[in-house]
């Protein structure tokens, strides 16, 4: 159960490659391309040594240009990427303040160097600009970028830190405060929403967005620049991608003055800041989020309350001053469990939508050139809608009457519609999916699918019949899913001929949105299936976890069981307002209130009796959820779909309190109550192989059910609090993969 410790750091370098081009009417423009040191093709990043290699290239740049040598410096990257930022593994690697506090200062001291260059300076984003690699363009005077960037941010805030190398000082001056703020908090909250080199143009983080350049033969020559700032493409050494003749010559026009270049006003640099933007402006865009960042702290979101703090320090503040301040916030957060859980469950992420564990080894997926869905209700036609948008062939619902067929039909329709004006389809696009998904009632139309995914009401002998009667239509080597969210996939199999070709594909709900699915192997399914499985997923860009055939798999079983002791702490006479205050300290996306009324109170007391009868009396029984589902009460206030900001009805209350207590709860006795349920049923369901190990149940319940980044997912919270020790006796991680090292 217990994870092994993080590998030893090592840097992955980042060197810088410099070359002199001669550009008619401006002179020598020095570019200092950033590349690997090993030559891999790999984002680059910035640790101790290429921040090093950096600053010492920036210094030999400023000896040049005063000496009148040089008229401009660009700086660019390798690749598909400009700069990925600082390298996360050197923040982790950082043991105390002291470490932190140098990797700080020493970005610091790169984008001063940059900002301070005597000479016009420019930032080519030829790829990702993320970060510190941002933060970097950003102290340049100009900015470009080729047209097919796609991802373009400071993510600092997602991740539990700040943006830490300038980003709080020069940002709000070049584009305003409140575009500043969206940035750094909104955008990262947002589940960390990037932007593409259109939307950072519109927002003014470029100067202008540029045609990109094809890619450079792969024996360029360290010294091919012939017809720099006349026709061709400016080729880089060692294969590098080439630098646009365009990106020279907008530079020469900005310097002489010929394209306009809109600022806000100049970056601070003295000993006295620029005049800011105006101050109810600024003070506004501040104040508008003050109540949203502390609300995630107390959830335990620290950093972006933080940024916020450095935002409006770097009002009034010099330069120098402003870098201090964000110095110590850096600092602060480095030093947390907080971080080094969020980080954990960050890579975590990246590693497994790569390559997720549990799918079989050099067994091939079961080519899918149709798809049916036995159905056509809600869940049925969003999964009808992914399918044939993923997977670009025809899909067909099935429904048992013509009325339920054409309603299922018209909603996947609507749908093609609200993407279409939304621009996130094209018209051919959302004509080619009305193509593509069709509906009937008969059941012979599935006949030529090779894969049947089921979505039928939730009840095991509904589901039975349904894949009994497939399986009498469709050919013996097509694969049957089921979307279960808590049944036994087993037990729909086991009447079939051939159950080895059933498997669970549990997808969540809204399933466009949702990253996650849960890939059930029953008791006989066999490879071929469930590579198959792991395949639709990948093509439907999911994150697929691999999970056993076992009552509520891990995100419902884990959710269901949090629920039940809300619930049951309510019969014992715990009053709703302590129940609804008790859970904030975890962060959890929305109240329990709040979740039980999305979810649905008759699913969710349909659920809770399932896992009741399945896994035993530790899921609490709860006569108030009964009394809710049978008068068509409501757990929260207002119309239209439940949010994490939706009122909760205190009356709800009355309906509970059928087993009363002397002394019920108060808000931290039901937290250590939840916490204490967490920790046992986590144990339980990795002691019955579930799943493979702690960090599955992470990756379930960060993509599933929305577990705080900050929280590391599940487990790093359940060891942070104690609670993994007090109710196991021990860690489910050892000190440093998901914490402080020690």
């Amino acid at each position: 159960m217990v994870s092994a410790a993080a590998a030893p750091y090592e840097e992955r370098v980042t060197v810088v490659h410099a070359t002199d081009l001669e550009v008619t009417d401006l002179g020598t423009v020095l570019v200092l391309t950033l590349a690997p040191e090993d030559g891999a093709d790999r984002p680059c990043t910035l640790g101790e040594r290429g921040l090093t290699n950096l600053r010492a290239a920036l210094t030999a740049a400023r000896d040049r240009a005063e000496e009148g040598h040089l008229a401009a410096v660009v700086l660019t990257g390798t690749g598909r990427t400009f700069l990925a930022g600082a390298d996360l593994r050197a923040i982790r690697a950082a043991r105390d303040e002291t470490e932190a506090r140098r990797l700080a200062r020493l970005g610091h001291e790169v984008v001063a160097a940059i900002a301070d260059l005597p000479v016009p300076t420019l930032a080519h984003l030829n790829g990702a600009a993320l970060g510190g690699g941002l933060e970097m363009a950003l102290a340049c005077d100009y900015r470009t970028a080729g047209h097919n960037v796609r991802a373009i941010g400071l993510p600092e805030t997602y991740l539990g830190l700040v943006p830490g190398w300038g980003g709080c000082t020069f940002l709000p001056r070049l584009v305003g405060p409140e575009a500043a703020l969206e940035i750094i908090i909104d955008n990262p909250s947002r589940n960390n929403r990037l932007l593409d080199a259109p939307a950072a143009l519109a927002a003014g983080l470029v100067d202008v967005v540029l045609p990109g350049p094809d890619a450079a033969p792969a024996d360029a020559g360290a010294h091919d620049v012939a017809g720099a700032g006349a026709g061709e493409d400016v080729l880089f050494p060692r294969g590098s991608v080439a630098l646009p003749r365009a990106v020279l010559e907008w530079l020469r026009q900005a310097v002489d003055g010929q394209v306009p270049v809109a600022r806000r006003v100049e970056r601070p640099t003295g000993p006295h800041p620029a005049d800011p933007a105006d101050d109810a402006e600024w003070l506004a865009a501040v104040d508008r989020r003050r109540d949203f960042v502390h609300a995630r702290a107390a959830g335990g979101a620290a950093a972006p309350e933080h940024a916020l703090r450095a935002v409006a320090a770097s009002r009034t503040r010099s330069r120098a001053e402003s870098f201090a301040v964000e110095d110590e916030a850096l600092v602060h957060l480095v030093v947390t469990d907080a971080l080094r859980a969020s980080l954990y469950a960050f890579d975590l992420l990246g590693h497994r939508a790569r390559r997720p564990a549990g799918r079989p080894e050099g067994v091939p997926a079961r080519e899918i050139r149709s798809v049916g869905v036995a159905g056509a209700g809600l869940m049925a036609g969003q999964l009808a809608l992914l399918l044939a948008r993923s997977l670009r062939v025809p899909v067909t619902m099935r429904d048992l009457d013509d009325e339920r067929a054409r309603r299922g039909l018209a909603a996947v329709h609507d749908e093609v519609e609200r993407q279409r004006a939304r621009g996130r389809i094209s018209d051919a696009g959302a004509a080619r999916l009305r193509e593509l998904v069709r509906v009937t009632t008969d059941v012979a139309d599935l006949a030529g699918a090779d894969l049947v995914v089921e979505a039928v009401f939730e009840e095991l002998a509904v589901k039975q019949r349904v894949f009994a009667e497939l399986e009498g239509v469709v050919g013996a080597d097509t694969v049957l899913a089921t979307n279960t969210s808590a049944l036994s996939v087993s037990a729909m199999a086991a009447p079939l001929i051939h159950p080895e070709r059933v498997v669970g594909l549990h997808f969540f709900n809204p399933v466009a949105q949702m990253p996650l699915v849960e890939v059930v192997r029953a008791a006989q399914t066999d490879d071929v299936a469930y590579s198959t499985a792991f395949a639709v997923a990948q093509a439907c860009r999911k994150t697929a976890v691999a999970v056993a055939d076992a009552p509520g798999f891990v995100v419902n079983r884990l959710l269901v069981r949090l629920l039940g002791e809300v619930l049951g702490a309510l019969e014992d006479g715990t009053t709703v307002a302590e129940a609804d205050r008790a859970l904030v300290p975890m962060g959890l996306p929305m109240g329990p209130f709040q979740l039980l009324q999305l979810v649905g109170p008759a699913v969710a007391e349909h659920v809770l009796r399932t896992l009741r009868h399945d896994l035993g009396e530790r899921y609490p029984d709860s006569p108030g959820l009964a009394r809710v589902v049978r008068e068509g009460r409501s757990f929260v206030t207002g119309a239209g779909r439940p949010t994490a900001a939706s009122p909760v009805d205190p009356a709800i209350g009355e309906l509970f309190g059928a087993r009363r207590v002397a002394r019920p709860l108060d808000a931290a006795g039901l937290l250590e109550r939840v916490r204490r349920a967490l920790a046992e049923e986590t144990a339980l369901l990795l002691d019955d192989s579930v799943v493979a190990g702690a960090e599955d149940v992470d990756v379930a319940m960060v993509l599933g059910a929305g577990w705080p980044l900050h929280n590391g997912g599940l487990t790093p919270y359940l060891d942070r609090t104690g609670t993994s020790e007090a109710v196991l006796g021990r860690r489910f991680h050892e000190p440093g993969v998901a914490s402080l090292p020690q």
